[in-house]
C-alpha cells in the first residue's frame, strides 16, 4: 500500500478455553517469541507480550491491511498447533472470544507497564475483573453470562 500511513494501537487479550492454568511459567517466553512472529509475518509490529497461565495480553502496532478479528484468529491457530506440537499432550485450545482495544501514541509506555507487570497485577485481581474493567473503562457493551465459562483464581504452577 504505498502512500498509506498508519498509527493504530491494539491491546488483545484471550483466555485459555476454561480458563485453564495451562501456560507454564518454564516455556511462555518461547511461546510468546512465536506469537511475535506470527505478528511480525502479518506487517504488525509486535509492542509486548506477557499473561498469565490462562491469557495472554498482546500489545501490536497494527497493519490495517490485515483486519484485528484475522490477526487474532491466525494468532489463536498458530500459535494453539505450536502449544500442542511443542509442550502440551492435552487437547489445548483457546477461548473463542477476544477483547481488543485501542490505545493511543502517548499511553504505549503505559500500556506496556501494565502487560509487563501481569504477574504482579494479578495478585490483587482476578482475571474476571481485570476484563470486566477493561469492558467498562472502554464502555463496551456486554453480557456477562456470554463473557466467561469457568474462571478460578489464577497462579503459576511450575
Amino acid at each position: 500500500m504505498a502512500n498509506t500511513y498508519s498509527q493504530i494501537y491494539i491491546h488483545i487479550i484471550f483466555a485459555v478455553q476454561g480458563h485453564e492454568n495451562v501456560i507454564k511459567k518454564v516455556w511462555k517466553n518461547e511461546l510468546y517469541a512465536y506469537i511475535g512472529g506470527i505478528i511480525k509475518n502479518l506487517g504488525s509490529k509486535p509492542l509486548v507480550i506477557n499473561g498469565m497461565p490462562d491469557h495472554v495480553h498482546i500489545f501490536v502496532g497494527h497493519n490495517p491491511a490485515t483486519t484485528i478479528s484475522n490477526l487474532v484468529e491466525e494468532l489463536k491457530t498458530s500459535s494453539n498447533k505450536f502449544i500442542k506440537e511443542n509442550f502440551s499432550n492435552k487437547a489445548f485450545k483457546w477461548q473463542k472470544d477476544y477483547g481488543a482495544f485501542s490505545y493511543s501514541r502517548s499511553q504505549i509506555d503505559t500500556v506496556i507497564k501494565y502487560i509487563n507487570n501481569q504477574e504482579e497485577h494479578h495478585k490483587k485481581h482476578t482475571f474476571r475483573e481485570e476484563y470486566l474493567k477493561f469492558l467498562e473503562v472502554f464502555e463496551v457493551e456486554y453480557d456477562e453470562r456470554y463473557i466467561f465459562d469457568f474462571l478460578e483464581n489464577i497462579s503459576w504452577d511450575e
